[in-house]
């Protein structure tokens, strides 16, 4: 029997979530201990957030070069360096994780515990170092991994995923992407825009998850632009010599194959629980296997276990993880006096060129919808962005915003100034009350308020101009 560590709270898993878990408890009183096999750094700066916004960075410097001609800015022939491009991209991504490993160092002696965890009972782990963990309340934060089906995982060299893309040495000339989620969508688009030939396929028939279909048509307009896009197929892959064989059906007679030299397989990740012995933790979980939890205590049932990040399965992203682990950890440091969050309003992006980003409701939860179309908004057109839709979403009768479905230039501003307004329950007469520069892209959203406050009892605000400046 190896030696057995005490503490009230154990945190298994230094990601994003799991860091958040151990600082939001120790904060509040509890001992704790911090349980990880590697250490490496969060899933964001090592594969995630950062490399795939580098890759993106580049292309947009290519595409920028590119898109020249209707300025008056004759470039010629552009030549891009592949391994170059990779290299910046390890470069900084190292830099980051390098940067978050630092972090590791500033834990008080004792609460880092490299070693891989699972449970044994309710409050014990085993340890793989022969050591055992006694804990009143355990976090758990492990993270989730690419999915990569049997099929695809036989193409051996020839497949990738988010994980493995960016040890790239080269570009591929052609590539195959095959999923069309987040990370499926801003890879696709931007390796297209560095050059390569890229198909991207998916067995759905909307990108993204978006909700809206009319933002739906236009993303679709603007990614079959720079790519080939093939939406409600069956794909099947073969493993070839210096690359791979792709089959696809979409079932009512359109078939094909083409030979790719590398595939990224981007079909979603899957939650880290599998050497976790579950059962012996005594909690409830659903037919994916993931702990039954309240997303505003992060607690699962009536247990001494929560959960925090991508595990969690809710909505993977980095700044939900972080306010999950917070959740969490406060909540096993209170244990067993709850203490319920108010979560944000739902919030994503999709770092597309333009941007995609859902927020709040969806369009039929709500009463009232106003529309922006980017296509010919004028400072959009200044800059050669005039491409996307923006759909916005009010209850009625007062015309409070609920939600909204964009693909916009600036999107990720627009979302993030819709997104707080959404938060804090604002009308869509409060927001034209605000001031709005002329001329900005964030001008476009008067369309779709003045839309809404036409539809509902809600006069515009009468010491505000009606009218549209020109190119607004």
């Amino acid at each position: 029997m190896g030696e057995t560590l005490r503490c009230d709270v154990a945190v298994i898993g230094a990601g994003t979530a799991g860091l958040a878990a151990e600082r939001a408890a120790r904060a509040n009183g509890a001992s704790t201990l911090l349980i990880d096999p590697a250490f490496n750094g969060t899933t964001c700066a090592t594969v995630g957030c950062m490399p795939s916004k580098l890759l993106i960075a580049a292309a947009h410097r290519a595409r920028a070069v590119r898109t020249a001609g209707p300025f008056g800015i004759d470039v010629g022939d552009i030549s891009i360096d592949g391994p170059a491009v990779l290299q910046r991209v390890r470069d900084e991504r190292d830099r980051f994780a390098r940067l978050t490993r630092q972090s590791f160092e500033d834990l008080p002696p004792g609460i880092a515990i490299k070693a891989r965890a699972r449970f044994t009972a309710p409050g014990r782990l085993a340890l793989d170092d022969g050591r055992e963990v006694e804990a009143d309340r355990v976090v758990i934060a492990t993270g989730s991994s690419p999915v990569l089906p049997p099929a695809f995982a036989g193409l051996g060299d020839s497949v990738r995923t988010s994980d493995t893309i960016f040890e790239m040495n080269d570009l591929p000339r052609r590539l195959a992407v095959v999923g069309s989620g987040a990370i499926g969508l801003e890879l696709a688009q931007a390796f297209a825009h560095l050059g390569v030939e890229t198909t991207l396929f998916d067995r759905a028939q909307r990108m993204g998850g978006l909700r809206c279909a009319r933002v739906h048509e236009r993303l679709h307009a603007i990614i079959a632009a720079d790519l080939d896009l093939k939406l409600g197929v069956e794909v099947t892959p073969h493993a070839e010599e210096n690359g791979a064989r792709i089959e696809w059906s979409d079932g009512e007679g359109d078939v094909g194959e083409a030979h790719f030299d590398l595939v990224l397989a981007a079909l979603g990740r899957s939650p880290q629980l599998g050497d976790l012995d579950l059962d012996a933790a005594g909690i409830a979980c659903d037919e994916k296997g993931i702990p039954l939890h309240d997303r505003r205590t992060m607690r699962c049932g009536d247990s001494a276990v929560f959960l925090a990040g991508d595990v969690a399965a809710d909505l993977p992203l980095l700044h939900e993880a972080s306010h999950d682990g917070a959740i969490a950890g406060r909540n096993a440091a209170a244990f067993p006096a709850p203490v319920a969050a108010e979560r944000h309003v739902p919030f994503s992006m999709i770092f597309t060129e333009p941007t995609v980003a859902t927020i709040g409701a969806a369009q039929g939860e709500g009463a009232v919808t106003g529309t922006t179309d980017f296509d010919d908004q004028g400072r959009a057109r200044v800059e050669g962005r005039n491409a996307g839709l923006l759909t916005l979403h009010a209850a009625a009768p007062d015309g409070r915003l609920i939600g909204a479905d964009m693909v916009a230039p600036a999107g990720e501003h627009l979302a993030h100034m819709l997104a707080w307004a959404i938060q804090q329950g604002r009308t869509a007469s409060e927001l034209l009350s605000m001031p709005f520069y002329h001329p900005t892209i964030e001008e476009g959203l008067k369309n779709a308020l003045r839309t809404i406050c036409q539809a509902t009892p809600i006069d515009l605000p009468q010491d505000q101009d009606a009218g549209t400046p020109p190119g607004a």
